[in-house]
């Protein structure tokens, strides 16, 4: 992504809380993703939801990381962190990785936002990031995510028993919706007989905490084969140089073994005997 793309998106988030990136996921990694996600929910046994939020007939698969090497380039994709680290900062971490696949006859799902349990006052600045890679077309008869343009800049979050006046996010088959953790949204309901499948890749500051424990989710032995940035991302990092540290070891170090120092703050104001 160019210069003068980048700043095109970055002025749609500030102004409308989202941007869609246009076909920037090649279509067989795609292919192999849904094939894949097949393949998990049969060996997982994976059943659809039992409350409105998570949807009666959609099927969720959470914790993607650990369960094959397909699921890892998608934190680290070129064309999409770049954009998450202008709306945080370099020092986010991975959120939550799962997948989203809402069925035939299943209703919207409860208008909310990402940062609502958050005890921060609002307006504030981002703190979580959000990205749906379009697994399928969305469009509004399948369930494309419903969004209320502008809400983010709202003092309040929304109500989950209210309706609101929203539109879909409509995408092609490798786009990636991308928003902020306040803006207003909801999973659309499908009226189609296909299932509307996405990825829903997404990031936090790393200075809050992530929805999933990707630590204790993520096996050791695992983490010790991902490339060092998506280590940094799973949480084996340490944010501005102070948060995040073991006993003054970066974590990498005190748990994988690796050489990385941990080069606090504290480090920069050594007294010189």
């Amino acid at each position: 992504m160019d210069d003068t793309a980048m700043e095109a998106h970055l002025k749609r988030i500030e102004v409308e809380g989202y941007t869609i990136l246009e076909g920037v996921i090649y279509p067989d990694i795609i292919d192999k993703i849904q094939e894949d996600l097949l393949r998990l929910e049969s060996d997982l046994h994976i059943s659809t939801g039992d409350n409105l939020f998570e949807g009666v007939h959609t099927t969720r698969i959470y914790n993607l990381l650990a369960h094959g090497p397909i699921y890892e380039a998608i934190p680290l994709h070129p064309e999409v962190l770049p954009l998450v680290e202008k709306v945080l900062d370099p020092g986010l971490l991975i959120s939550t990785l799962s997948s989203i696949a809402i069925g035939p006859d299943q209703s919207e799902q409860p208008i909310h936002s990402d940062d609502q349990l958050i005890p921060l006052p609002k307006p504030h600045p981002p703190i979580i990031c959000n990205t749906m890679w379009a697994i399928t077309d969305f469009t509004e008869e399948n369930g494309a995510t419903r969004l209320v343009p502008g809400s983010h800049l709202a003092d309040h979050s929304p109500n989950p028993l209210e309706h609101y006046p929203t539109i879909p996010a409509e995408m092609t088959k490798g786009s990636v919706l991308v928003w902020v953790g306040s803006l207003w949204h909801g999973g659309g309901a499908n009226l189609t007989q296909q299932r509307r499948i996405g990825v829903a890749m997404n990031y936090c500051a790393g200075y809050i905490r992530q929805q999933e424990n990707q630590q204790l989710g993520l096996p050791v032995e695992l983490i010790r084969k991902f490339p060092r940035r998506l280590q940094e991302l799973v949480g084996y990092s340490i944010y501005n140089g102070l948060i995040g540290h073991i006993d003054k070891q970066h974590p990498a170090k005190a748990l994988l073994g690796d050489d990385r120092d941990a080069n606090l703050i504290w480090d920069y104001a050594k007294v010189t005997p």
